[in-house]
């Protein structure tokens, strides 16, 4: 007999699916409803977290090439709005378990015991493919997430066992950070290039000029701050200076003791600041839409973590974790974690598009005839 075309519940396996939301009991007779709440949104979680994952991946793999082609740069953008776009979804899934009474969830919160929400591998998975550090969480006092998985007991449990592999292998990965900052620094700075002799002495110039212009805008403001009486010259000229010299050691990286990465730092950060400065060009208008998608994405993560605490706060206070750890303060100190740093310093330096300084090579950055 020919085989019979594939209905709907066979393509998506709803038998199988259908059947994993009936907990440790392994029977759905009886089981409280909002338990099966918490099953149910905390399974689309982990579906959208695979989802993340092949989409990070492919952004970095784009990203990842020794020579990235302008066409290739609207696919990552492609992939990292999709992902935003789920992370705006997850931040709303929260309100579902918002319906979920305090007591509700004592009546089964028990059951979690020891198990938390820190043993989701797949949001530890993409929190270090997209480059956070353990030197990141070691500054909060932060778990590891691998020494975390390695005291599982995977010899009774696949699932550790599993948790265990996929750690080790995604820190072996390039990670989309690592991506992005080989791509910022092969960024053209007023038409040069890194390959190119007199490199460092044109993105030394382009740094100067716009410290320059840093320095001539802070006296235009500082004069409006003046004739609006809002302070004295002598109140206003401190904080200005104050930040031009930080625009500076920024700029100059001098905040990385290694020569080497402070040399490749310096070009990272001058290639941020000139895609974000001259962002009209048509050779840097993906390129600025890259970086808006990456900075989105950090803060849909900082928004996700701040309502997953702010949903754990509204339905159990302030109780000690299901795992141990310290409940909502664990999850408030997440997040502080940021993974693209200079993306989001970056726009402390920006002046308006009148004040930055002029284009050299402007041929350079125009569409080919």
């Amino acid at each position: 007999m020919a085989n019979s075309p594939p209905s709907y519940w066979d393509y998506l396996g709803l038998d199988q699916l259908l059947n994993l939301q009936q907990g440790l009991d392994a029977n759905e007779d009886g089981q409280l409803a909002d338990e099966l709440n918490f099953i149910v949104v905390h399974q689309c979680f982990e579906l959208w977290f695979k989802l993340i994952l092949r989409h990070i991946r492919l952004a970095r793999d784009h990203l990842a090439a020794p020579e990235v082609p302008e066409e290739h740069i609207p696919m990552v953008v492609h992939n990292l709005d999709r992902t935003n776009t789920i992370l705006n979804l997850a931040v709303s899934q929260f309100k579902v378990m918002e319906t979920m009474t305090p007591q509700g969830f004592l009546d089964f919160r028990d059951k979690l015991v020891p198990s938390s929400g820190f043993q989701s591998f797949q949001m530890r998975e993409i929190e270090i493919l997209l480059g956070l550090e353990q030197k990141d969480r070691d500054a909060l006092g932060l778990p590891d997430p691998l020494e975390q998985f390695r005291k599982l007991d995977s010899s009774s449990s696949p699932s550790a066992k599993l948790a265990q592999k996929r750690i080790e292998a995604v820190s072996l990965e390039k990670t989309l950070k690592g991506a992005i900052d080989d791509w910022l620094a092969r960024t053209p700075i007023q038409g040069s290039l890194p390959s190119d002799t007199s490199d460092e002495q044109a993105v030394d110039e382009f740094i100067q000029d716009y410290l320059e212009a840093v320095e001539r805008h802070g006296e235009s403001q500082i004069q409006r701050f003046v004739n609006a009486q809002l302070m004295t010259k002598e109140q206003a000229a401190p904080r200005f200076s104050a930040a031009r010299q930080s625009a500076l050691e920024f700029l100059n990286a001098n905040d990385i003791e290694d020569s080497k990465e402070r040399a490749d730092a310096k070009r990272i950060r001058a290639a941020l600041l000139f895609i974000e400065s001259y962002r009209e060009l048509p050779l840097l208008a993906w390129p600025r839409t890259l970086i808006d998608k990456i900075v989105e994405l950090e803060e849909l993560l900082v928004l996700w973590r701040t309502r997953h605490a702010r949903m754990v706060e509204r339905v159990i206070g302030r109780r000690v974790g299901t795992g141990g750890s310290a409940g909502v303060d664990y999850l408030d100190r997440t997040t502080q974690y940021r993974i693209f740093k200079e993306l989001w310093s970056i726009r402390t330096l920006l002046l308006p598009s009148q004040h930055i300084p002029a284009l050299k090579n402007p041929n350079f950055y125009g569409f080919a005839l």
